[in-house]
């Protein structure tokens, strides 16, 4: 079974009250899908599925290898380098996010 050796880089264990998006997204006037967020920085990406993938560019700018789900009912953590996702019982809070764009649009 593989683990993630990177838990040393969370410093986010403390989930935001709200986010107003996808912080790359909401600059550039882009959409996004899903909410993702980096547990060492706090910042806020969108998905995969997303058109502009900004929670795997950020890993790829900063090298901040965890993040995890803003989605409602949805509190798992993914880590890019050991490629597995896992459960982080230490993380607290729940974020309000807004709708999708991509959903409502």
């Amino acid at each position: 079974m593989t683990t993630c050796t990177h838990l040393d880089t969370i410093t986010l264990l403390e989930l935001p009250d709200s986010v107003g998006g996808c912080e790359d997204c909401l600059r550039e006037g882009g959409v996004w899908l899903h909410l993702r967020i980096c547990l060492e920085c706090g910042h806020v990406g969108c998905c995969d599925d997303s058109p502009k993938r900004h929670a795997t560019a950020h890993y790829h700018a900063d090298g901040h290898p965890l993040i995890r789900s803003l989605e409602p009912g949805e509190d798992w953590t993914w880590c890019y380098l050991d490629e597995v996702a896992m459960r982080i019982g230490e993380i607290r809070g729940r974020t309000r996010i807004p709708p999708s764009p991509m959903l409502t649009g």
